[in-house]
C-alpha cells in the first residue's frame, strides 16, 4: 500500500513529529479548503501517488472524543447559495461533481461518518447533515476525484464541536497524533 501512497495532514500540530521521527514523509496543507486543494494537487503531481491518505483531527457531536472515524463521505458545510435557490452544500452549476463525495473505505474496524468541511472552526450545528466537521477534507476529496486518485481519510475526534472546541482540540492533539500514527503503522 505505501509505495503508491502519499500522506497529507493539515498541520504539524496534528502529527506532533511522530511520523517524521519514523522517517515517514508528511505533506502539510495548511488550514482551509483553498490550501488543502492546492497542496493535494501539488502532492499528486509531484509524487504520482495512486492513493492520498488524509489523517487529521475533527470535531463531532455524534462520535465520542478520542475516537478514530473513517470518513465515508465529504460535504461542504459552508457552501450556502440558498438565496439563489440552491440547497445548502451544493455548488451552483457544478454538474460534474456532487455535493456529497463518497469515498471507498479502507478500514473495516473503524466507525464511519459523513464529514462536513468548511472554512470555519465549527462550534454549532452545521447547516448540512454530517457527523463530524473539519476544514480541509471536501477540497481533498474533490481534487482526488478530478484526478482519479483514491482518498482515504481518518479523523481523530478531538472535540465536541461546541463552545470549548478550541480548548479541547489543543489539549487532545498529542493523543490524536499517537492514535493516528499507530493506525498508519497498521497499514503496513
Amino acid at each position: 500500500m505505501h509505495s503508491d501512497l502519499a500522506l497529507i495532514m493539515a498541520l504539524p500540530n496534528e502529527s506532533k513529529g511522530l511520523f517524521e521521527q519514523a522517517g515517514i514523509e508528511v505533506h502539510y496543507s495548511g488550514i482551509g479548503k483553498v490550501n488543502a486543494a492546492f497542496k493535494a494537487f501539488e502532492v499528486i503531481q509531484k509524487t504520482g501517488c495512486k492513493t492520498l491518505l488524509n489523517l487529521g483531527t475533527a470535531g463531532s457531536t455524534h462520535f465520542d472524543a478520542h475516537a478514530l472515524v473513517e470518513v465515508s463521505h465529504f460535504v461542504q458545510r459552508d457552501m450556502d447559495v440558498s438565496a439563489l435557490g440552491c440547497a445548502v452544500g451544493v455548488t451552483p452549476m457544478d454538474t460534474h461533481y456532487p455535493a456529497e463525495i463518497g469515498l471507498s473505505c479502507y478500514f473495516s474496524d473503524l466507525p464511519r461518518g459523513v464529514c462536513g468541511t468548511g472554512d470555519s472552526f465549527e462550534t454549532a450545528a452545521p447547516k448540512v447533515p454530517c457527523q463530524l466537521v473539519d476544514m480541509e477534507g471536501y477540497a481533498l476529496a474533490k481534487v482526488c476525484k478530478k484526478l482519479d486518485v483514491r482518498l482515504i481519510s481518518v479523523k481523530y475526534i478531538t472535540d465536541g464541536a461546541n463552545d470549548t472546541a478550541h480548548l479541547d482540540w489543543e489539549e487532545n492533539l498529542l493523543w490524536g497524533a499517537q492514535k493516528l500514527f499507530r493506525l498508519y503503522q497498521s497499514m503496513q
